[in-house]
């Protein structure tokens, strides 16, 4: 189940390393500005899940803005211009969570936490972590959906593809580039909603949600959609069976040394991108 969650962290880095061949090094901060923003609606709301859908849509814009504002005008000049782009997006939000909510820890609380279904006589599923998991899943089945049959899905896989070629078709890349990066932040934003129910979250949390997102995509394959389900999965088991075998503090360690052997023996992944 924590493997749903891994899903749609790292599926929006996918979208972005895939499609406009970015490294978005502030993806997990802008995962974290998610939770923060379920926060501040939560006195509206009183529930984080109906959050989502105010969360969701300010995600899209935000993405949408920062490519057409930022990342656009960098693009075909080199790695490093968006490299640099996006690491200083991650300090200024950074900074910007300190300085109007404090280094304290925040939760968004809410009473499925506690509830489980039994399954037989010892076994009981968390139903917030199942709920993560049907999340994940459900993200990556609708955009892998939205990009094979809808007009822009499309353009943005030709445009990743080749992008003259796009562009000698009458696809607008740039447009096409701003609804890739939109479609990336609302992915965040549905994780930031669930990562701010499961854990506490911390304005510097940003970067532990970027190296899970990077590990997805190592594992997955860089483009590939479904395979992004199939590595949160296989992440999240390794780093779970490894707590369960060698201990808890172990539990990260493991998971990392999957994705080292993943890095030595198919660093191109799981499964090839799927356009």
């Amino acid at each position: 189940m924590i493997g749903g969650l891994y899903a749609a962290v790292g599926l929006g880095m996918n979208l972005i390393f895939g499609i406009v061949k970015i490294t978005n090094l502030a993806h997990g901060d802008f995962t974290i500005l998610a939770s923060y923003i379920a926060l501040i609606f939560m006195p509206l709301f009183n529930n984080p899940l109906i959050t989502l859908v105010v969360v969701v849509p300010i995600m899209f814009f935000i993405g949408f803005g920062v490519q057409k504002s930022m990342l656009n005008l960098v693009i075909g000049r080199g790695d490093e211009p968006p490299l640099l782009i996006t690491f200083g997006a991650s300090v200024v939000i950074q900074n910007l969570l300190l300085y109007f909510f404090t280094a304290n820890a925040k939760t968004l609380k809410s009473s499925l936490l506690l509830q489980s279904f039994p399954i037989g006589e010892n076994i009981h599923i968390p139903v917030l972590w199942m709920l993560s998991l049907i999340a994940g899943a459900a993200i990556i089945v609708i955009v892998a959906l939205y990009m094979k049959g809808t007009y822009m899905g499309k353009a943005i896989r030709a445009t990743s593809d080749d992008t003259e070629a796009a562009q000698l078709t009458g696809v607008n890349i740039k447009s096409a580039f701003g609804v890739a990066m939109g479609i990336s932040m609302m992915t965040a934003g549905v994780s930031g909603v669930f990562i701010g129910m499961l854990y506490n979250f911390y304005p510097s949390s940003g970067s532990d949600y970027l190296i899970i997102a990077f590990a997805v995509v190592v594992i997955g394959g860089i483009g590939s959609i479904y395979g992004t389900l199939a590595a949160g999965i296989i992440f999240g088991l390794a780093q779970v069976v490894g707590g369960s075998v060698f201990g808890s503090a172990y539990q990260q360690l493991i998971g990392y040394i999957v994705l080292l052997v993943m890095l030595i023996f198919r660093p191109q992944g799981l499964f090839q991108s799927q356009k």
